[in-house]
């Protein structure tokens, strides 16, 4: 095993998901209030972010983000986006709130990879910039780190469950599937990485399953499991 890559809300980070969106999408809307309305802001939004993750063109997330966003938008495109920058590096932390007690050793097992020179990846859903995506990541403690890639709306052109966005993480990292470990807790987003050859491992804390379809993961299990399963995988490394 060469790198270990690991979904963010869920895995690494315990969160409460809805409670989280919907403080998300409150809080923003207050920022952009007075540039669009509430009741308008929120359907463009949520619009455009399906549009990022649908998107299967030569594009980034955050170019299409912008294209739908700003479709038939009249109003003052540089303002509005000036306010997304700043509610990332102000206000967006507020939302730390929903984040529930972190596991204390997720500090440990990415220093024990390290020791090991394997690669670790930051696999989250590219929907967020940088930015918000390392806000997270200090929340358990780890925004620190040297990882080998973060996928944010930036640099990503694909989302989850595409296999391209594994695909392009692969190409990223320059590194062949079989040498790769997954690790995640939603069975369709995460999981779909075993397509491409790579292991899985399906961690069962904060399961999502939409039930659409069942894709076997290499491994499953707790934290605790998780653990173990990486020393075990890279005992002879």
């Amino acid at each position: 095993m060469k790198y270990v890559l690991f979904d963010l809300d869920g895995t690494l980070l315990p969160l409460n998901t809805d409670e989280f969106v919907n403080g998300y999408l409150k809080a923003l809307s207050k920022k952009i209030a007075n540039y669009i309305e509430p009741d308008i802001f929120v359907p463009k939004l949520l619009k455009a972010t399906e549009a990022m993750v649908l998107n299967l063109e030569e594009k980034t997330n955050e170019e299409v983000f912008a294209e739908h966003f700003f479709r038939d938008c009249f109003e003052d495109k540089e303002g509005i986006l000036k306010q997304f920058e700043e509610f990332y590096l102000n206000e967006f932390k507020n939302l730390q709130i929903h984040a529930t007690t972190h596991e204390s050793h997720v500090s440990e097992m990415l220093d024990y990879l390290k020791s090991k020179d394997v690669g670790i990846v930051i696999a989250t859903n590219p929907l967020f910039p940088l930015t918000a995506i390392k806000e997270r990541l200090s929340w358990i403690d780890i925004s620190e780190y040297e990882f080998d890639l973060i996928t944010s709306y930036e640099k990503m052109k694909y989302c989850k469950p595409h296999l391209q966005y594994y695909e392009q993480i692969l190409e990223e990292i320059n590194a062949n599937p079989e040498d790769c470990l997954m690790v995640g807790n939603d069975m369709q987003e995460d999981m779909v990485a075993s397509k491409l050859g790579m292991k899985t491992f399906l961690l069962e804390g904060y399961l999502i399953d939409r039930n659409t379809s069942y894709i076997e993961p290499t491994y499953r299990g707790s934290y605790l499991d998780l653990q173990d399963c990486i020393m075990k995988l890279c005992k002879n490394i």
